[in-house]
């Protein structure tokens, strides 16, 4: 048991606040010089009592009186706030202005900033859309598409921003409520992660977008592999609209992962299906499949033991010719997914190797094109839906996502922020100061569930508002609108292109016809290297 249980460290000063006012009442009568010390010991402790029952900020619910000196340093120096107290380094993979977007619109508070912009426009890379001199004007913001391929017999109404995949374990209890809670009052989905389906994540109702990666949480045999029974129990709940595979993620894709013994809690075991106490591993590939037609047909069973339900799978693209291997088996047999999540290499709330953070998997960018142009190329884009993640925040985001052929955009840390994460870059240590990534019952109380909800409810609100005033200054009519064309990225101090010629669109069917690809065309080399030396059969390269 540890010895700060019942009285952590943290709250010594608040402690001694409350010593000192009993000490200074104590000896007033002999002593008179002690009711000033009352005055300050009492003032302190009052202080303190309003910081543990409030229910808006966490920080003082977990650091009563000794708090608020994060906010008076915020206050005074700006930049003691980005080094010292937001833990915005060199590493930290969120800017101020960043998690400042999100804040505001989580408390709903302008986030107009006066005296133009802050980002520099002649830095390379520097993107841009641009307006239209007849503007239009659309009735709501409440943007939506529908799920769900030729074979799907459930489709699911879906908004185009949800929360993406983050585990129960990773998150703590009252993270799982207040997302949930925030996701069922907006109307948008909450992904579970691969942590499967906690009772955390039914209490409200929200929609859930079932994760099932290779460790088949919830829906496992004790030797790991995939159990139809249990998968069918889960995936049949009204309230799980979608099946999600996850093949990989952008946080460490190819890598798995292990969940210390110590920390499967008896609510984590319930959850995934394995022992309390017990190491949980997550292996770096699947038993269920070994091949692209393997990994279709197991895709197809999904669907018909979930009654129909969308069935798709996440990925960080990584071998081209393994990627091109699925279409291939898409094409072979006739089964395709209802949706495909492009995670980027560059996002993801998982910890891992800093090799793998920073060097392993396809950013989101050239990720995404790839996926869209590739279904684009076989005429199956109409088919399958495809959703992204990877640092998408704010509405400008989605609209370069959409671009680049979303057509719906997930966020992890964002929905994190709206819920009181500071990037404390602790999640591993069990002492997340906002009681965000923790399994310390007392630390994830600071987290008031019913007001952080309001405010995954917001950020989600506001983001999809300005996305609205985004599309309608463009003059279009629909997120889904938005191409290449119309976003424009800075080269040099002295150039400009339109993200459609940086990276072009495939016409359509054009990998069903054409033996070769025509340079003219401007395509990626990766159609030319490796689509017809791709197999449906294997995720191995044939040979030249």
């Amino acid at each position: 048991m540890s010895p700060n249980k019942y009285f952590p460290i943290r709250y010594i000063p608040f402690g001694l606040c409350v010593i000192g006012t009993t000490l200074s009442y104590t000896v007033l009568d002999d002593q008179p010089k002690a009711g000033r010390f009352l005055l300050l010991f009492g003032f302190l402790t009052l202080v303190g009592i309003y910081d543990l029952l409030q229910t808006k900020t966490s920080i003082l619910r977990n650091y009563p009186v000794i708090g608020h000196l994060r906010f008076m340093l915020e206050f005074i120096r700006p930049e003691i706030r980005q080094y010292f107290i937001e833990g915005d380094n060199d590493e930290a993979p969120f800017s101020k202005e960043q998690r400042t977007l999100v804040y505001s619109r989580a408390k709903a508070v302008p986030d107009e900033i006066p005296f133009g912009t802050t980002l520099d426009v002649m830095a390379p890379g520097y993107q841009w859309i641009n307006q239209s001199l007849a503007p239009t004007h659309l009735p709501s913001h409440d943007f939506r598409i529908e799920i769900g391929s030729k074979d799907c017999k459930q489709q699911y109404s879906a908004s185009i921003f949800n929360i993406s995949a983050m585990s129960f374990g990773s998150l703590s209890a009252n993270a799982i409520l207040a997302l949930n809670l925030g996701a069922k009052k907006g109307g948008f989905a909450h992904d579970t992660g691969e942590g499967s389906i906690s009772k955390y994540h039914r209490i409200h109702g929200g929609d859930l977008i079932w994760e099932i990666g290779s460790g088949y949480f919830g829906c496992r045999n004790s030797d790991g592999s995939f159990n139809a029974e249990k998968y069918t129990q889960n995936a049949l709940d009204p309230q799980v609209k979608m099946i999600e595979l996850k093949l990989s993620q952008g946080a460490k894709p190819g890598h798995g992962g292990i969940l210390p013994g110590s920390k499967v809690t008896a609510e984590i075991a319930a959850a995934r299906g394995v022992k309390e106490g017990e190491v949980c591993i997550s292996p770096a590939f699947h038993n269920a499949f070994s091949t692209p037609l393997e990994l279709l047909y197991f895709l197809k069973k999904l669907r018909d033991l979930a009654d129909g339900k969308p069935v798709g799978f996440k990925f960080c693209v990584g071998h081209p010719w393994e990627w091109f291997g699925i279409v291939k088996a898409m094409l072979e047999t006739g089964v395709y997914p209802d949706f495909i999540v492009v995670d980027g290499s560059e996002g993801g709330t998982g910890a891992s190797p800093v090799e793998f953070t920073n060097h392993v998997g396809t950013p989101l960018q050239e990720g995404l094109r790839l996926v869209h142009n590739t279904l684009m190329g076989v005429n199956l884009r109409d088919q399958i839906k495809i959703g992204c993640a990877g640092k998408i925040i704010s509405a400008f985001d989605m609209a370069v996502a959409f671009a680049l052929g979303a057509d719906w955009c997930n966020s992890a840390r964002g929905f994190m922020f709206s819920i009181g994460c500071i990037q404390a870059q602790t999640c591993n240590t069990g002492n997340c100061p906002t009681g965000v990534t923790t399994q310390n019952a007392l630390r994830q109380k600071a987290l008031v569930v019913s007001n952080k909800a309001e405010r995954v409810y917001n950020f989600h609100n506001e983001t999809l508002r300005t996305l609205k005033e985004l599309v309608e200054a463009a003059g279009l009519n629909h997120p889904g609108e938005i191409d290449a064309p119309h976003i424009i990225r800075r080269i040099n101090q002295h150039e400009v292109r339109l993200l459609s010629t940086l990276l072009p669109e495939m016409p359509a069917g054009l990998l069903l016809e054409a033996e070769h690809i025509d340079p003219s065309l401007n395509l990626p080399k990766v159609f030319e290297l490796y689509w017809r030396r791709s197999q449906a059969q294997s995720f191995k390269i044939l040979p030249i």
